[in-house]
């Protein structure tokens, strides 16, 4: 875990690296770009657990009662819509503020 924060805030170092110092709607810009990939990536992590947690839940049922398979299956896949729907939500929101920032004015 150590590491990736090392190699997340040089590439931090990278991204703010300027000649001439950044603006304060060139800070808020990259600001904006590094809190949308942070904030997707850890919306996908929690759909993926989620997705996970979901899907050994109804194997595990289907295990136990085969007769119920297709109830199990049908609410699984009900769940894990629901569950990328939490995702495509957040990749909306990213890009609105990758490219409509609301914060720029």
């Amino acid at each position: 875990m150590k590491k990736i924060l090392f190699v997340f805030f040089a590439f931090m170092g990278v991204a703010f690296a300027a000649d001439g110092g950044l603006s304060g709607m060139d800070m808020i810009k990259a600001y904006s770009a590094i809190g949308a990939v942070v904030g997707l990536g850890i919306a996908a992590l929690g759909g993926a657990i989620g997705m996970g947690n979901a899907a050994g839940a109804a194997i595990s049922g289907i295990a136990r009662n085969p007769g119920v398979g297709g109830k199990l299956t049908t609410t699984m896949f009900i769940a894990i819509a629901l569950i990328e729907a939490q995702v495509i939500y957040t990749l909306v929101i990213a890009l609105i503020v990758l490219y409509a920032n609301p914060l720029l004015g």
